[in-house]
């Protein structure tokens, strides 16, 4: 399996490519950090994997085209796409300081919305593969603590449940991967606690989901299907008095 990886040197990516380099797929890795690129990419090469690699900034629209263009001639075909970039924002900083919001949600939502359709627009004239995109269980409802995060996600989901439809019956897969607490560089600063898992078990289930294909929703671990549906019933009034 041919598999480009966009965001690849965040650490769920890292993860994740792992486990797809030691089951033997084509790596194609995107990414802004060249040294931190090239790190992991001698890394999967000891694992075995035929890994290349180039150095993009998603909010760089302007060379998207490019780069796509040549992870597809790079690849000859790509059976999966993962889009996994993202900032964690400073809900405080950016609540008294408009323009860093709004660059946080370019990043956050933006980018990643021109990636997802170009890519889906891609696999359609392939005529099939998965786009999968890394969201998060916080753009499920907003809340106080990371609301700017929690509607950037949003937008992302809105967007590949719509994609997912265009693109029912066909043999375009839309994969929404939902994350919950993740314990990463993104995450350092704050306490842990049962409900979290690490980057390399996430990375181990997003790697299995798409291996096997899958596609609509998918929550990482799976707890957060049941800690979410409670979270979402929460009458209004009752939310507004917790401190989520």
């Amino acid at each position: 399996m041919s598999t480009l990886i966009i965001g690849a040197t965040s650490r769920i990516a890292l993860a994740t490519a792992r486990e797809l380099a030691s089951a033997g797929d084509r790596l194609y890795l995107v990414a802004r950090d060249a040294d931190a690129l090239d790190r992991l990419a001698r890394d999967l090469r000891t694992r075995g994997a035929q890994v290349d690699t180039a150095v993009h900034d998603v909010n760089d629209t302007a060379s998207q085209d490019s780069m796509l263009e040549t992870a597809w001639s790079t690849l000859g075909r790509v059976d999966t796409v993962l889009i996994a970039h993202g900032t964690l924002p400073d809900q405080a900083a950016c609540e008294r300081d408009i323009p860093r919001a709004l660059a946080e949600f370019t990043t956050n939502a933006v980018a990643g919305l021109g990636l997802a359709l170009d890519i889906a627009n891609r696999l359609e004239r392939q005529g099939e593969g998965t786009l999968a995109m890394i969201t998060s269980v916080a753009g499920e409802r907003g809340r106080q603590s990371n609301y700017l995060y929690g509607a950037a996600k949003a937008a992302v989901s809105r967007l590949l449940e719509g994609l997912a439809h265009r693109f029912s019956g066909s043999g375009v897969r839309v994969l929404d991967i939902r994350p919950g607490l993740v314990d990463t560089p993104m995450t350092a600063n704050f306490p842990k606690g049962p409900l979290w898992a690490s980057a390399e078990q996430v990375g181990g289930r997003i790697a299995n989901l798409l291996q096997v294909g899958a596609e609509g929703v998918r929550y990482v671990p799976r707890r957060w299907f049941w800690i979410m549906l409670i979270i979402r019933s929460l009458p209004r009034a009752l939310l507004h008095r917790t401190r989520l």
